[in-house]
């Protein structure tokens, strides 16, 4: 529910540019602005899970998020939009690695595999669905601007309700004092692979949910909200798609092979751009929402296979960390870029850069996956 929640904007920017006046600038900082609230939370209160308990971080979390909706369903000028960002930032930065955490701890039988799968499969399900849903309802349906917004203060209200039921945990005598991750010496490194996957998975993320509507409907002369939300959408449900079909495979998911989909991916999203072939973009969607199921879904199992029992919420947040950094540094990047070079210059830049990106940690991923003792 939190991450369907914070995806509902994407689809409505182009309609809040014509209703408060801002130009794609400003759609670019709202959208990184979430990241800059997300990270600092992340650094200093992702470990308290494992000190206060899941349910004392996660029900404050949740009440942000409706306090977050209920601001983008009154928003009056762009400055509620900017602060509504800042709550589900904050929101979404206390809760993640809580809930990670909490799914592998409350797992009945204790298979860390099942519950890597559903941290996962939530984070990109929910994240694809919201664009979806924002507009659809945005499109067909009265209250462009807040019905969505209704629907999703609903479904938080359903959140809120469920997260009470968490187990109640003792408090441990440093207690809700806040303090900087820390990652064992020894698990550093594997770590840094597993959190350079998800950070260039996930940059790839922010740029279809923050660029693909614009470029979807230059490239079909179109303004149809339900068309955007697709648009945006499609990458992240064929990742969870892809996490699904893999879970019910014998095969285990592979970063590498993540990575090399994300890269193709790419490619294919320069290519669309210089054709103007909206089928290239679907290709790209499809191709590249497929690798980032399989890169981060390989990733967080991995860091959940690392993290001891007593300090997994607290190397959870350093990993959401790096992520969510994956989500803010290139939106803002290809934002002035676009300023200066035009959409789809900025577009291929960010492309090729990333693509590369992907095959240097891809080959060090399977060295160190080839190497490792058994």
């Amino acid at each position: 529910m939190l991450t369907v929640g914070t995806n509902v904007p994407t689809p409505l920017y182009a309609r809040y540019q014509q209703v408060f006046g801002f130009t794609s600038t400003v759609v670019t900082l709202i959208f990184a602005v979430y990241a800059v609230a997300m990270i600092p939370t992340l650094l200093f209160c992702g470990g308290l899970a494992d000190r206060v308990g899941h349910r004392r971080v996660v029900i404050p979390a949740v009440l942000l998020a409706i306090a977050a909706a209920s601001l983008f369903a009154f928003a009056h000028s762009v400055a509620w939009l900017f602060a509504a960002r800042v709550l589900q930032g904050v929101s979404v930065g206390a809760a993640s690695s809580a809930l990670t955490a909490a799914l592998v701890e409350t797992e009945p039988s204790g298979n860390q595999r099942r519950a890597s799968l559903l941290a996962s499969a939530m984070i990109t399900g929910g994240g694809g669905i919201g664009p979806v849903l924002a507009g659809a309802l945005s499109q067909y349906a009265p209250a462009p601007l807040q019905l969505c917004y209704v629907v999703e203060l609903i479904l938080l209200t359903g959140a809120l309700a469920a997260v009470a039921t968490l187990p109640s945990q003792s408090v441990r005598p440093e207690g809700t004092r806040l303090r900087r991750p820390h990652i064992p010496s020894r698990l550093r490194r594997p770590f840094a692979i597993a959190s350079a996957v998800s950070f260039l998975g996930w940059s790839v993320v922010a740029v279809f949910l923050a660029i693909v509507p614009t470029y979807a409907s230059t490239l079909l002369h179109c303004r149809n909200l339900l068309l955007s939300g697709t648009a945006s959408g499609m990458f992240l449900l064929c990742a969870a798609t892809t996490q699904y079909v893999m879970a019910r495979s014998a095969a285990a998911p592979t970063s590498v092979a993540g990575l090399m989909m994300l890269a193709a991916g790419l490619v294919a999203l320069t290519v669309a751009g210089w054709t103007q072939s909206v089928w290239v973009l679907f290709v790209a969607a499809v191709c590249g929402g497929s690798g980032q199921g399989v890169a981060f879904m390989g990733a967080i199992r991995k860091v959940n296979e690392l993290a001891p029992h007593n300090c997994r919420a607290e190397m959870l947040s350093a990993f959401y960390v790096v992520t969510y950094l994956g989500v803010g540094i290139p939106v803002i990047g290809i934002g002035f870029l676009e300023g200066v070079m035009g959409l789809f210059v900025a577009v291929a830049i960010f492309s090729v850069a990333t693509a590369l990106g992907c095959l240097v940690v891809a080959v060090v991923s399977w060295r160190a996956d080839r190497f490792s003792p058994s």
